[in-house]
């Protein structure tokens, strides 16, 4: 009889555990206390490594929403064709990796709007070409980092503008890391790299001079958007009251104080 009371008392209580998980899941965090940020660590100044820490704009972001939040932040690093699949996995909570807001990714995830920026185009510094805008791609290899909301816009601009205009195509070329992308231009695999405005300022800055920026302002500007896992209502209304917190108490603006000279600032979607 003792044993079947204690074996009751086990399986309540094992009922009770898996009860609060569920309602920890219901709540939109997969591990109760903590937030685990899915980013991809090889983006400056959006989150890089600095003395075996995770450091940047975004890892700074998700520093100040987790302490709102009351919760401890957990950052993952990821591929970046990975992080919305590794949301959807149930690898993390959301992605705060200077992701665009484009309509691919909003039918795979929800998004919540948190900074506008765009892209530059950048070459070597002994470059014969010196490309200002977009249109001026056209008969140049560009390097882009694989899964980038430019490879499909340049595709595109080069059949609906290059070739609709008696002009070369553009020669697309990806490689899964920005960082690895920008050593194809040094080595003169591609003739020119198109990224996000910050990662490309901050690219120039430690390159010794050997790369230069040559559009004069950004291409194809886009908001930046927090991502979480598609119909997560719970965690995109928490991550979105803090955010707002932080908009009221001044943080957040500070925040793009300090990074606002790699075209980083607050979004216009609101």
């Amino acid at each position: 009889m003792k044993k079947m009371k204690m074996l009751r008392g086990l399986c309540a209580a094992a009922a009770l555990i898996a009860g609060m998980s569920a309602a920890s899941a219901a709540d939109g965090i997969l591990t109760p206390g903590e937030l685990k940020v899915g980013l991809e660590v090889a983006y400056p100044p959006f989150e890089s490594w600095q003395d075996n820490k995770i450091v940047g704009f975004d890892a700074e972001l998700a520093q100040l929403l987790s302490d709102q939040m009351g919760l401890k932040l957990q950052l993952a690093d990821t591929k970046f064709a990975g992080l919305i699949l590794g949301l959807n996995a149930n690898r993390h909570d959301t992605v705060i990796s200077a992701l665009y807001i484009t309509e691919g990714r909003i039918a795979q995830a929800d998004a919540i709007p948190y900074a506008d920026t765009g892209a530059y185009i950048m070459v070597r510094s002994d470059s014969k070409v010196a490309p200002k805008t977009e249109q001026d791609l056209c008969g140049l290899t560009v390097g882009l980092q694989q899964g980038t909301s430019w490879v499909t816009k340049l595709r595109d601009l080069s059949e609906s503008y290059c070739k609709a205009n008696g002009k070369e195509r553009i020669t697309v070329k990806e490689f899964p890391t920005a960082p690895e992308t920008l050593q194809a231009l040094l080595s003169g695999n591609v003739q020119a790299q198109v990224d996000i405005a910050g990662a490309v300022s901050m690219f120039a800055e430690r390159s010794n001079g050997r790369v230069k920026i040559t559009s004069p302002q950004t291409i194809y500007p886009q908001t930046l958007g927090i991502y979480v896992k598609k119909g997560n209502t719970a965690l995109k209304t928490e991550i979105t009251a803090a955010l707002n917190a932080l908009r009221e108490n001044g943080k957040y603006a500070a925040l793009l104080q300090k990074y606002a000279r790699y075209g980083i600032t607050e979004t216009q979607a609101r």
